[in-house]
């Protein structure tokens, strides 16, 4: 308006040079207070939470999600949980970025004098310390930050369990980054196909290692009884073909009474599917 009105500044009006001609219809009107709320950025759902490495002794900083403070919307038939506005499992490995040492969350403790020599002769001594420190993680630095937790597990001799957990949540990592590649770039379909091969890499070196360790560990394993074990046991194998094996793991789960019934529900859906 001030086209229309610049004049009136000699007259002592100036305040009423950016007055609007027309109001606006009341059907924008009433759109713009319905206009759904700003959705937060993942920083709001973070915490730089200080831990003290039990290989340097060095005290740093990682960033891991606030507790309650995302809302879970659903899973993945291979228990992936789902959460509005952020997706937690770019922030479960701890990492030191002064001597390499990388953990998932579940599994950092104090380590043993022999563990803790292992890792710093085989990834220490050569690890490059890191400087970023972004205020959130992509994809590419949580794939990052798990392959590195893997190395670490195998080097310092992990259980089956715990190497399978890491092999796991990267697939999640791996599946979250092929869900936000950019579908108008040239190449898409080359890196998402390059993806969903890596994650199901990885997918079946957590079914083996859960296999190895369902015979040979205690429960809970990777924080699972006996029954979600299974249950995800029977879902990576129909995804594997392994038929018989989702079979036996199912009707384990269906005659188990210590199994509750969320459990065997899903359990009943796989089965249905395996029929046909």
């Amino acid at each position: 308006m001030s086209n229309l009105l610049s004049g009136l500044g000699k007259f002592g009006l100036g305040n009423l040079q950016e007055m609007k001609l027309f109001e606006e219809p009341e059907e924008k009107k009433s759109e713009a207070k319905e206009a759904k709320p700003k959705a937060p950025e993942e920083e709001e759902f973070l915490l730089s939470k200080s831990f003290e490495c039990p290989v340097c002794y060095e005290k740093f900083n990682d960033l891991v999600m606030r507790s309650g403070k995302a809302r879970l919307i659903g899973s993945d038939r291979d228990l992936r949980p789902r959460y509005e506005n952020i997706d937690p499992i770019k922030y479960g490995v701890i990492s030191c970025p002064n001597c390499g040492f990388s953990v998932l969350s579940r599994y950092f403790a104090a380590l043993s004098p022999t563990i803790a020599k292992l890792i710093k002769t085989n990834i220490s001594d050569a690890f490059i310390k890191r400087t970023d420190f972004p205020s959130v993680y992509t994809y590419e630095n949580a794939f990052e930050r798990h392959q590195l937790c893997l190395a670490n597990a195998i080097v310092k001799r992990a259980k089956d369990s715990e190497k399978a957990d890491i092999c796991w949540k990267t697939a999640w990592v791996l599946r979250g980054m092929a869900e936000t590649l950019d579908k108008t770039e040239a190449d898409y379909e080359t890196k998402l196909k390059e993806i969903q091969a890596q994650e199901q890499s990885f997918l079946k070196h957590a079914f083996d290692g859960f296999i190895n360790a369902r015979t040979s560990e205690n429960y809970p394993i990777s924080g699972m009884d006996e029954s979600t074990l299974d249950y995800l046991l029977a879902t990576l194998a129909i995804n594997f073909k392994q038929f018989d094996v989702a079979s036996r793991m199912i009707s384990g789960i269906l005659a188990s009474p210590s199994a509750n019934a969320r459990i065997k529900e899903k359990a009943r859906d796989l089965k249905e599917e395996l029929k046909k």
